[in-house]
């Protein structure tokens, strides 16, 4: 009997070694027809990064008759080290905006979000791949990226969605990202950037449909270094995924303009 319960012992050991991949072995994701990794489908990051990058406790709403329908959940760093590296006089600009975030972030107003907050909002976006195109549009506003394979170079003008450009390094797409409109938000929390904003995206396939994101970003005007955020990207599996339509405009109609309503 002994010997038989060891004989069960070892299978299972071997089965579940063999199931596991070899050390050092990464995960090859289902490929385009190109070759690249496809990362065709439905995306959403599911934590609390929009709120604030940086680690933060629960509270209650800034609208108070709210109650806990708008409290805004604790969640931990997203930032590489902790920390968003802030110069010191504008750790100051962002503390103000912290304290005024209720009238000063531009997504309060339904402005697009900008890169990369586009991508951790509690909304989904989706990825559209060819051999000859990029794009991805996400739920939030209808808000849209083309993202150019070849180099475009500068950008003309600056953009609330800046202007893309896309490269595969091996099994990860590399999006550089230039031209952002100065007056976008990282988060809730206030923290800014300035027009000397620079991003690059890097989308990496880590698991059956699991994207590993980071994004590094440098900006001397407003951080003492560069500095990098990371976080997974979960795909939506459901056989009838599809982003609906969330056009924020008529919710802020009366928020922005009401003032001028005829007496």
């Amino acid at each position: 009997m002994r010997n038989f319960v060891l004989g069960i012992a070892g299978a299972v050991t071997m089965l579940t070694l063999a199931m596991m991949p070899a050390a050092g072995q990464t995960y090859r994701a289902p490929r385009a027809p190109d070759g690249h990794p496809d990362l065709n489908g439905i995306w959403q990051a599911i934590n609390t990064a929009e709120w604030d990058l940086e680690a933060h406790a629960a509270q209650q709403s800034l609208v108070v008759e709210a109650g806990t329908l708008l409290a805004e959940p604790g969640g931990l760093s997203v930032v590489d080290g902790g920390a968003i590296p802030y110069l010191p006089q504008a750790a100051a600009k962002k503390k103000s905006n912290y304290e005024n975030r209720l009238t000063l972030d531009p997504v309060v107003k339904c402005y697009l979000p900008g890169v990369p907050r586009a991508t951790y909002m509690p909304y989904p976006f989706q990825i559209f791949q060819s051999d000859k195109y990029l794009a991805i549009a996400y739920e939030f506003d209808s808000a849209f990226r083309n993202i150019y394979l070849k180099d475009p170079g500068p950008a003309p003008v600056d953009s609330w969605m800046g202007q893309s450009y896309g490269r595969w390094e091996g099994d990860t797409l590399v999006v550089d990202v230039t031209g952002l409109d100065e007056r976008t938000w990282f988060d809730r929390a206030g923290d800014y950037h300035s027009d000397s904003l620079h991003v690059v995206e890097r989308y990496t396939p880590v698991a059956p449909d699991v994207l590993n994101y980071e994004a590094t970003i440098e900006d001397p005007k407003v951080f003492s270094r560069t500095w990098k955020i990371s976080m997974p990207l979960y795909k939506h599996v459901e056989k009838n995924a599809q982003l609906v339509e969330f056009k924020c405009v008529e919710f802020v109609e009366e928020l922005m303009y009401g003032k001028f309503r005829k007496k």
